[in-house]
């Protein structure tokens, strides 16, 4: 696991060949002077039809991001796409966008005045501080970015409760499995865990939602299904058959994040549906979107 520290200049490396994104990012950071409010520039984010895109700078405990459009941004198709993009990033995460343009309306060539520019970010700072504070009085606690605990699962274990709106992710299977009371301090490495005695119709499964050289596992864009297909000499085969008790599956998918960490991510409870499925997929929907962490004791 990386350190705060090193997630901190993580973060300014990916935009340092981007001169005005660089200079609005680094301005709003500075003078935010604000650890408890998490971060993320190049933020990626899945959308329906299995896409994905790049969010300059996301504040997620703050439901916030933050577009800065340069040139390109000034064509009337660019302008249609980035309305495109604004409503399936809201559909996806229901976060909210703000975006600054730093190019000359005149001339999409040259950039605009740097004082506009500067007087504009710091509003949008004034903009976070007090959507900061309003959330702050809705929670009715302060906003803690306790990067050191992101990926501990003893929060969880402390809460009772996961639930996917929480956005839960771990960076490997053990961490997942000790949820469950998996109990060795020895690492997962398979893909297949079955609960204990209490929960025999149970398993936690760690797919990956990507096409890879042994499977093809595809996630709906709403979530709520995940299709499931072997690949035998590039080709995909027949189904490989359920072996014993078909179990409900507790799916932390994996995937890479922007730093190129690889992740577990929490989707919910899936159950086999066997009238969906045919001789070459495997088709599992989910039931649950949240575990109450108390029925593993």
């Amino acid at each position: 696991m990386i350190t705060k520290d090193e997630y901190l200049l993580k973060n300014f490396s990916k935009i340092k060949h981007k001169k005005w994104e660089l200079f609005v990012i680094t301005r709003v950071l500075h003078l935010l002077d604000d650890s408890n409010i998490e971060y993320v520039c190049q933020q990626y984010i899945r959308v329906k039809g299995n896409n994905h895109y790049l969010t300059d700078l996301c504040f997620p405990s703050l439901k916030l991001y933050y577009e800065i459009d340069e040139g390109q941004h000034g064509t009337e198709k660019h302008l249609d796409d980035d309305k495109i993009r604004q409503r399936e990033i809201l559909e996806a995460t229901d976060w909210v966008e703000k975006r600054i343009r730093v190019f000359n309306s005149d001339n999409r060539s040259l950039g605009r005045n740097l004082n506009e520019v500067v007087q504009e970010v710091d509003k949008f700072i004034d903009y976070v501080k007090d959507r900061k504070n309003k959330f702050e009085k809705n929670l009715g606690k302060k906003i803690i970015w306790d990067y050191e605990n992101k990926f501990n699962p003893s929060r969880y274990l402390d809460s009772g409760l996961i639930d996917v709106k929480e956005n839960i992710v771990f960076l490997n299977h053990r961490d997942c499995l000790k949820l469950f009371k998996y109990k060795s301090d020895n690492h997962f490495q398979q893909a297949w865990w079955e609960v204990g005695t209490r929960h025999l119709n149970q398993a936690v499964w760690f797919p990956k939602l990507y096409p890879n050289k042994q499977w093809i596992n595809t996630l709906s864009d709403d979530g709520k299904t995940i299709t499931e297909q072997r690949i035998v000499a590039g080709k995909i085969a027949k189904k490989e058959p359920l072996k014993g008790p078909i179990r409900d599956r507790i799916v932390f998918a994996h995937y890479k994040n922007v730093f190129g960490q690889t992740v577990y991510k929490f989707y919910g409870v899936y159950k086999t549906d066997l009238s969906a499925s045919n001789e070459t997929k495997h088709v599992h929907k989910r039931i649950k979107t949240k575990i109450n962490l108390s029925d593993y004791i």
